[in-house]
This record gives C-alpha cells, structure tokens and sequence, in this order.
C-alpha cells in the first residue's frame, strides 16, 4: 500500500515545486494578449474556463494510454512504477508543458508550423510527417480498442452488438460528426463530464485495489530489483518476464511517462485559453494527473493476479489488455461495476481518438494555409476517415508498433524544439535538452532492435542508442558553450 502511496507524493510534490521552477524557464507572461482573444472565430479558437480547459485536455491526452500501457508494462515488474513517476516529471509533463506554452507564443499554431519558426523548413517538413503519422495511427489505434472492448461486452452476447465492425462504424460516424463541428458544440461539452468520469473511476479502481488486492507490491520490491540488477549488471538483461527493459519498457509505457501524441493535442486548448497563467494547470497539471491514472493500472497489472506475471500474460494473450481491464473491473467492482468500468473504458479512447482526428485536420490546414470552410473541413475529414476504416481491417498489434515508435519519437523531437526555445530565450535549456537526450537513446534504440526497424540483437541496439545519445550531449554541451560566449 506504501508504494501507491508514495507515487501519488511524489507526483503531487513534483507539480508543486518543479513545475513552478519550469514555469519560470518558460517566459509565461499573465497580461499577454492569448491566440484565443485575437482570433476568435467560433470554431477552434473558443474560449473556455481554465477547469474545463484542463479537464478536456485531461480527456485528450488520456483516453487508452494509461490504462492498455501500463497493463503491458505491468509485465516487467515494480520497475514500471519508477518509470512512470519519474518519467512523468522529469519528461512528459515537461513535454505536455512547453509544447502547449510554444504553441500560446505562436498563435496557436500546431507543431510543424513552430518547428519551422525555431529551426527551418526542413524541420518542419519531418515533424510534418511524424505528426501527421502519429495522429493517423493514434485514431486507428482508437478505433480499434474501444470497439473491442464494447463488442465484448456480456451484456451484448447473442446480439449484433457483439459485432466488432458494428461498433466500428458507429464510432467513425461519431469521429466524423466531432472532426467537422466547432470545438464548443461536442468536444467541450462532453469532455468535461468523461473526465470527471476518469478521475471517479480511476478512484474506485484504486481505492479497491488497496483494500482487497493481496499482492500488491511493496516499496522494498522496486529497491531489491535495482539492487540485484546493479550487482549482477542486469539493468539491460530480461527481467522474469523475459522482456529487455532498455528499450521496451520505455515504448510499451509512453502515455503517464512521457507521450508525442500529448504535443498534438496541446495547440487545440492552447487557442482556448484566456490567460497564459493557465498553462502550468492545465498542461503539466493533466499529465500529473495522467500519471495517477498510470500508477493505479500498472498496480493494477502487478497486483491482481494470483499467478503473477505468468497469469496475466496468459491473460493478455488470450485477449489483450481490453481483457485484463474487463477481468480487474469485475473481480474488484462486482459484474454492474465491471460494465460500468469498461464502458467508462471505452468512451476515454473515442474521446482521444476524435482529437486525434481534429489535431490531424488542423496540422494540415497549419501546413497548407487551407481556408476553414465547411468544404474544406469535408474534404480533408472523409478521406482521412476512410481511410482509417481500410486501417482498422489489418493486425492491431502492428498498428501498435507504427504507434509506439512515433510516439516516442515525436516526443522526443519537441523536448529538442523546446531546447530550443530556451536556448533562445536565455534561460535553462536542462530541463527540455536533458530528456531529450534520452529519449534519443530510447527510439534509436528501440528501431535499431524493433521488427520494424533493423532486427538488430538487443545488446547492439543498446550500444547504438547510447553512442548516438553521448553525441547528443557532446553537441548540446558544444552549442551551450557557444551561445555562453556568444557577445550580447
């Protein structure tokens, strides 16, 4: 029980006292004219409070990820918690933050379109490409799960509803509705309340969690494994469970750690805010919360399995991890519970899945100049839409693999562009240029082993992820000496 306990200050004492000192990096300036008070247009730039901002951009950013990732880390142990806590801090709120901030410098606008302001055109065209990728392959990915997990229902057993393309269609129809109407009319009225839901649940999936789960890990448990991994030089090696660490934990846990899809999503409530003071609670403020929700499911994987990490493989085998949720809600919640779970389950991946598809339309509408018509909108979203129905026909699992990769690459390209904004602005790079470092260790070494990279044995990729990362940070430390004795 310590353990939770202990996740939950930590987060909480990381909002409280690092963020104020990231804050301060980032040149926020309260009387400031925001993107939304120029440009009002009653589509995309609408005003919201900052509690709804901060509940829908909760909403965008969480849907599935911290739920499904989480779960699937649970296969490697107590480890996944150190990964979640500090990654979240250190690195994805960090990220959730500036690139919500840059994008409120910059009228709103969506990624590439600052990359081209910070760096150049050839930059932009790559954060392009893996935006508009990762945005794609993110509302597939948010098809597909959420119509799993209601097509599995019980209660639709013997019905058309337990018909997966039923469920698929139904959520597309509801993707192409919220990609074309304005912001105001679906997206900031519903969020606020499946937000609300997500904290409720989450809290009573907790809450159960540390009054009847029998093995819950305990804080000497995440100590033992750093201590026997430090004596026998295991860090690198397969944990019980047979899975590397380096790299895979850090792909398999992006959303609660540190997610590129969260950059996407940042310009949509930064046209929607009415004082740049806002933005620590709601961009840092919602990935602390995303790492809560984080925590208490990686518990959840770790704890709720008799046979420990041979039963829940079995169990992610047999159905993914849209089982292990439906298994965890029942067994704690009761079977009306367990329904209610789930459904609260499934809605959080549409609601993700449909600003996906928004943040898509708008990143090419940013890119072309497209006027926003109602035209224009259709003639983006029903190709984009129809495709990503063709998407949804082919393996999930490889789906998810395109999605990791450019999840975590995306994620590490806007730690350097926001390198680069403190860089240009004077003031301590560390805390963006640091996990960007890393992060470049991670996705070189994950495509340098992953099927769809290069195949290369694991203990070759490790070396490559590093040497290209201490090249990193010769050269960051090289351009810090440089702008150091640059004359003012």
């Amino acid at each position: 029980m310590l353990i939770f306990f202990l996740c939950l200050a930590i987060l909480v004492l990381g909002y409280k006292f690092y963020s104020p000192f990231v804050e301060k990096q980032a040149g926020i300036d309260p009387t400031a004219i925001t993107p939304q008070q120029r440009f009002s247009e009653g589509v995309d730039y609408v005003a919201l409070s900052p509690t709804r901002a901060f509940l829908i951009q909760f909403l965008n950013v969480a849907g599935v990820g911290p739920i499904f990732g989480p779960i699937l880390g649970a296969l490697y142990g107590p480890v996944a918690l150190v990964w979640i806590v500090i990654g979240n801090i250190v690195g994805g709120a960090v990220h959730d933050y500036f690139s919500g901030v840059m994008s409120l410098k910059e009228d709103g606008k969506s990624l590439p379109e600052i990359a081209r302001h910070y760096y150049n055109v050839v930059f932009k065209g790559f954060m392009l490409v893996f935006t508009a990728m990762l945005l794609f392959f993110v509302g597939v990915v948010f098809i597909m799960s959420p119509a799993g997990l209601l097509a599995n229902l019980s209660f639709f057993d013997g019905t058309f509803l337990e018909n997966n393309t039923f469920w698929v269609l139904v959520i597309l129809f509801y993707y192409f509705l919220a990609t074309l109407l304005p912001v105001d009319k679906i997206i900031a009225r519903l969020y606020p309340f499946f937000g609300g839901l997500m904290i409720v649940m989450t809290t009573l999936i907790a809450g159960a969690l540390l009054l009847e789960a029998p093995h819950l890990p305990q804080v000497q448990d995440v100590f033992a494994y750093f201590t026997h991994s430090h004596q026998e030089h295991e860090l690198l090696e397969p944990n019980p469970g047979g899975l590397p660490v380096w790299p895979l934990l850090f792909l398999t846990i992006t959303c609660g750690a540190i997610s590129g899809f969260h950059s996407t999503q940042s310009p949509i409530i930064a046209r929607c805010l009415t004082n740049e003071k806002y933005a620590r609670p709601v961009f840092y403020g919602a990935m602390m919360c995303e790492g809560i929700v984080a925590c208490v499911w990686a518990l959840a994987g770790i704890s709720a399995f008799p046979g420990g990490y041979v039963e829940l493989k079995a169990m992610l085998d047999q159905g993914g991890p849209g089982l292990v949720v439906n298994h965890i809600s029942t067994s704690y919640l009761g079977v009306l519970g367990g329904v209610m779970a789930v459904l609260a389950v499934a809605a959080f991946p549409i609601t993700s899945g449909d600003t996906a598809f928004r943040a898509l339309r708008l990143t090419i509408v940013d890119a072309f100049n497209i006027p926003q018509s109602v035209r224009n909108r259709l003639l983006l979203a029903v190709p984009i839409l129809f495709v990503a129905y063709l998407m949804t026909l082919l393996d999930f699992s490889l789906i998810w693999r395109y999605f990791a990769f450019s999840n975590m690459l995306l994620s590490t390209s806007v730690l350097w562009l926001a390198t680069k904004y403190l860089f240009d602005r004077g003031t301590f790079h560390w805390i963006a240029s640091i996990p960007a470092v890393i992060g470049t260790a991670i996705t070189v070494a994950y495509i340098a082993t992953a099927p769809i990279g290069f195949g290369l044995p694991a203990e070759y990729s490790q070396v490559i992820g590093a040497a290209v990362a201490l090249v990193s940070l010769i050269a960051l430390v090289l351009a810090h000496q440089k702008y150091r004795l640059k004359p003012a």
